[in-house]
């Protein structure tokens, strides 16, 4: 069918078909990582979430003969209110686009229609890491946006604070070096000496995750010590590689971005591990990406421009209670 003749209703199913198809086909690396917990928020069930964590002692205690046993100790630890943020974006099909066949620019501006919620929210759930040595930010909006954990630190802090002790934990390397065998070795040192529960006592928590931003040496050295047989810094081909499929790699691409997406060098050597099963960022959707149609009232037309308007709805909130799940290094040196 050539655009020209299609009608209003005809056109509209087609736009749908089409923003699904390419909505679906983007790829959102961050929100498949498993550094995030995904939850679909139901409609008409408010408009924040409260994300909490309680403690208990680990180890059980000695109970004489006759004794009254010990109860568990038991202890709130840090909260985050999560709060959803409406997002959305407009395009216009004109008259001229229609009346003279352009399907190419019709078909262009409905694909980068489809992919810009998705994209928005790729960007802020990166912008998380790549913020995550700040409490705030400004996006590219100018709304300023919450990246406090519930402590009311940064994400990636020298001295967490825990509810049931004065003891503090970080989750941030000392002196920040590149991905190396060494630095990859004081990072899992974090974790066996500083991953705590609020009472302080040391938990074990696996972590699976290497994330890295897009540094072409950074990945490049990643995947030396992830697929590499032998190990990497040694000649001997019977050296085992320890970290042979020890983790996945998560390329984060947009970590070393501006609020608005351009590219800041500053973090281009970002990297971490992480705990998939213990991660404790939600990101909670209320309002999956949909396509917005306009009404059927004068054949959807727009009365002064002739165009037939259709836009992107979406609706998300972010929130990460605590720091223990997550280790990074800024890669940058600094103390």
């Amino acid at each position: 069918m050539e655009l020209n003749t299609a009608t209003f209703p005809v056109f509209t199913r087609l736009a749908g078909v089409i923003f699904e198809k390419m909505k679906n086909s983007v790829r959102q690396v961050a929100k498949g990582s498993g550094l995030f917990r995904v939850e679909a928020i139901p409609s008409n069930s408010g408009e924040t979430r409260d994300y909490q964590e309680i403690d208990q002692n680990q180890y059980a205690s000695f109970k004489g003969q006759g004794a009254q046993s010990d109860r568990a100790r038991v202890v709130l630890g840090y909260n985050k209110l999560v709060t959803v943020r409406r997002f959305s974006q407009d395009i216009g099909i004109t008259y001229e686009m229609r009346r003279f066949n352009k399907y190419p620019e019709v078909v262009q501006k409905l694909t980068s229609l489809a992919k810009m919620a998705p994209n928005k929210m790729e960007l802020d759930l990166q912008h998380r890491i790549g913020f995550g040595t700040a409490t705030s930010y400004t996006d590219k909006d100018g709304q300023s946006v919450d990246l406090s954990v519930g402590d009311a630190l940064a994400l990636f802090s020298t001295a967490h604070l825990l509810t049931g002790t004065a003891t503090t934990y970080r989750n941030r390397l000392a002196g920040n070096p590149v991905l190396s065998k060494g630095a990859l070795e004081g990072m899992e040192r974090l974790v066996t000496e500083e991953t705590l529960n609020n009472l302080g006592e040391k938990i074990i928590m696996p972590f699976d995750i290497l994330w890295t931003t897009d540094d072409p040496s950074t990945v490049n050295t990643a995947l030396e010590y992830l697929k590499s047989v032998a190990a990497p810094d040694f000649a001997n081909s019977g050296v085992t590689n320890v970290y042979q499929a020890k983790y996945k790699h998560v390329k984060l691409d947009l970590v070393a971005t501006t609020a608005t997406g351009a590219v800041d060098n500053t973090k281009r050597r970002y990297w971490g591990i992480a705990s998939s099963d213990a991660s404790d960022a939600h990101l909670g959707e209320w309002e999956a990406a949909h396509l917005k149609t306009p009404s059927d009232l004068n054949a959807g037309e727009e009365f002064s421009t002739d165009d037939w308007n259709f836009g992107v709805r979406a609706g998300w909130g972010i929130g990460i209670v605590t720091g223990r799940w997550i280790k990074m290094s800024s890669g940058d040196a600094t103390a």
